[in-house]
C-alpha cells in the first residue's frame, strides 16, 4: 500500500511540474514573440514609424512587417481578424466609438506625434472673406468631423449643440452662428484635393504633412484635445506582452524624439507629453 501511495505521490508531483512547465513556456513564448505587424492608413505616421521606430524594434530583435491600407476603415477590422498586431493612425476618441460598433477590445498603448486639423484655402488670403452661402469641406467620419465642427465654432461660424457627441456626431448638431455655411461633406483624403472647388476645408494634418506643405500656412489650426490625438492602438490582451511594452518605449524614446524635431515637415505636430521627461 505504501508503495502504491508513494507511486501516486511521485505521478502527481511529476504531472504538477508538466503543467507547470507547460503554462511557464506558453507564459514565456506570449512574451518572447518577435514577429510583428503595424498597420497604418494613407499619410505620415507610416514614414515615422519606418523611420523612427523601426530601428529601435529591429535593434532588440524583432521582425516587423508593416501594412499600408488605402482607407483608414480598413485598419481596425484588420486587427480585429489578428491580420496586425498593432496600428498608428486613430485617437482615442475614434477607437472606442470603433470598439463598440464593431465589439472590438481595443486599448490605447502610449501617443504618438499627431498633426491637429487645420482650416485652409485656396481661394481666400483670409478669414474676413468669409460670407454667408460660403462653401466649407468637411471630413465624413463622424470623430473628425465632430473636431472640424469645433474649429469653426471656435471662429464664431457656428454653434454646436452641447450633446453634440463625438463617436456619433452629425451635422444635425450644428446651427449658423455669424454665418449660413454651405458644408461639403468628403473623405478626409480627398479634402486637400478639392480645394479649389470650395471656399474653405478642414485637413487632416498628416495629408497636409505628406503633401509637403507646412500646417503653419492655414487660416486657423485646431488646438486638438487629448482624445483626438493620435494614438499607437493594440488589442487588450496584447497589453501586459514583453513586445508591447518594448513598443511603447520605442514610441517614448529620445531617439525617437530626436527623429521628429530633425525633420522640418512635423514642424507643428501635437508631440506626446511623456518626452517632457527624456
Amino acid at each position: 500500500m505504501k508503495k502504491v501511495l508513494a507511486l501516486v505521490t511521485i505521478f502527481m508531483v511529476l504531472f504538477l511540474a508538466a503543467c507547470g512547465s507547460k503554462e511557464s513556456a506558453g507564459k514565456e513564448e506570449k512574451e518572447e514573440k518577435k514577429d510583428l505587424v503595424f498597420g497604418f492608413g494613407v499619410g505620415t505616421y507610416e514614414e515615422q514609424f519606418r523611420k523612427g521606430i523601426l530601428p529601435i524594434l529591429e535593434e532588440k530583435g524583432y521582425n516587423v512587417e508593416i501594412k499600408v491600407f488605402s482607407q483608414n476603415m480598413q485598419v481596425n477590422p484588420a486587427m480585429a481578424e489578428g491580420a496586425i498586431d498593432a496600428s498608428v493612425f486613430q485617437s482615442t476618441a475614434y477607437m472606442e466609438g470603433i470598439n463598440k460598433e464593431l465589439g472590438i477590445d481595443m486599448v490605447r498603448l502610449t501617443f504618438s506625434p499627431g498633426a491637429p486639423q487645420s482650416l485652409r484655402s485656396v481661394n481666400h488670403d483670409s478669414l474676413d472673406e468669409v460670407k454667408d452661402g460660403s462653401t466649407v469641406a468637411l471630413p465624413n467620419d463622424p470623430v473628425n468631423q465632430e473636431r472640424a465642427v469645433r474649429i469653426l465654432e471656435d471662429l464664431g461660424w457656428v454653434t454646436v449643440e452641447k450633446d453634440a457627441g463625438t463617436t456619433d456626431f452629425n451635422l444635425n448638431s450644428v446651427k449658423p452662428a455669424a454665418y449660413e455655411l454651405d458644408f461639403k461633406v468628403l473623405d478626409p483624403a480627398q479634402i486637400l484635393a478639392s480645394l479649389e472647388d470650395v471656399d474653405f476645408g478642414v485637413v487632416n494634418g498628416n495629408y497636409i504633412a505628406n503633401s509637403g506643405l507646412k500646417i503653419s500656412d492655414a487660416l486657423k489650426i485646431e488646438n486638438t484635445p487629448e482624445e483626438h490625438r493620435i494614438i499607437v492602438s493594440i488589442l487588450k490582451k496584447d497589453l501586459d506582452t514583453q513586445w508591447a511594452k518594448d513598443v511603447k518605449a520605442a514610441f517614448e524614446s529620445p531617439e525617437f524624439e530626436e527623429y521628429i524635431l530633425s525633420e522640418e515637415k512635423y514642424d507643428g505636430f501635437v508631440l506626446p507629453k511623456v518626452w517632457e521627461k527624456n
